[in-house]
């Protein structure tokens, strides 16, 4: 059953389908893509972060496979949704098969061998020159639109139904028998064991559904931008900013996670705009000050002004 606050988000999400509607520019409509594709990535980390309380750092690995899945069957002239649809379904079944070794570790140690998929993935991708273009890049033609603006349209309104998409499946998981037992092994995976949870089977699953809706994103991101090289899709900012934008919203909850999106994305930009020379620096400072001030997220404002009004009733 919905709840209000899920109304909420996808009225929220809604709006911004928008956009478009309101005449901006090509860089208002590159930054709305951006915040649908950042939302799209925090959104599927928190299902193995936030739910399952398992710290992945493979965000980047589902990325670049799914922009190299998607990139060389685009350049093959196959469509775009073949090449969508073929990048999630390998994205999924790669991350289960992975789940299944991958999730016997705990802390630190998952943490280490999740980031070490991305980079055994950026070293198979430099190998396979004839395939994927190895470290020369892989060239993708146009196939959308008129013109400049046209494409970005077309993109901006593919990347904002993913991640539509995936905020559908995600509140679903919550709901589910899933989402219950990632909750389970999130407060005690030992006592999960004991009342029935599969843990192995159940954590294999959110790890999957971590990265199916990434490497659709990855595609997009691919078709976007016409050029692609390893270093680029398997950079490993795109396995720590998904975390830090969870963070930032709120743990374990997907408004928070799509909150944090965009929040990071206008402080990124900001600082990108005035502060080039500094900006590392400059972002890492305002991040850090935001986590201290707020360290269960943006949406623990909500909460605490609820309870303050509870208070004085």
């Amino acid at each position: 059953m919905m709840r209000r606050k899920d109304w909420i988000l996808f009225g929220g999400l809604l709006l911004l389908a928008f956009v478009p509607l309101l005449g901006g520019e090509a860089y208002t409509l590159r930054l709305a893509t951006m915040a649908c594709m950042y939302a799209t990535m925090a959104a599927s980390w928190n299902v193995i972060g936030g739910m399952a309380g398992y710290p992945s750092f493979a965000t980047a690995a589902f990325f670049g496979l799914g922009a190299y899945t998607g990139g060389v069957l685009l350049a093959a002239g196959n469509p775009l949704a073949v090449a969508i649809l073929a990048a999630g379904a390998i994205a999924f079944a790669g991350a289960m098969l992975l789940g299944a070794v991958l999730m016997r570790l705990r802390g630190h140690y998952f943490a280490i061998a999740s980031l070490a998929v991305a980079e055994v993935l950026r070293e198979l991708t430099n190998s396979a020159t004839d395939l994927t273009g190895g470290g020369m890049g892989l060239n993708i033609p146009l196939g959308t639109g008129d013109g400049v603006m046209d494409e970005s349209t077309f993109y901006f309104y593919a990347m904002w139904s993913l991640l539509f998409l995936a905020v559908i499946v995600i509140v679903f998981i919550e709901r589910s028998r899933l989402g219950f037992g990632l909750a389970c092994i999130r407060q005690n995976e030992s006592a999960a064991d004991m009342i029935g949870v599969n843990g192995t089977l159940y954590k294999s699953l959110a790890f999957g559904f971590s990265g199916v809706f990434v490497a659709m994103a990855g595609t997009l991101y691919a078709g976007w931008v016409h050029y692609i090289e390893p270093p680029d899709v398997y950079d490993i900012l795109f396995a720590v900013k998904p975390i830090v934008m969870v963070l930032l919203g709120g743990l374990g909850s997907t408004a928070g996670a799509i909150i944090g999106a965009f929040t990071f994305l206008g402080i990124e930009e900001l600082v990108w705009r005035n502060y080039l020379q500094v900006h590392t620096g400059v972002l890492g400072f305002l991040v850090v000050a935001l986590l201290l001030f707020l360290p269960h997220g943006i949406v623990s404002i909500g909460r605490r002004v609820r309870s303050l009004r509870a208070g004085h009733v």
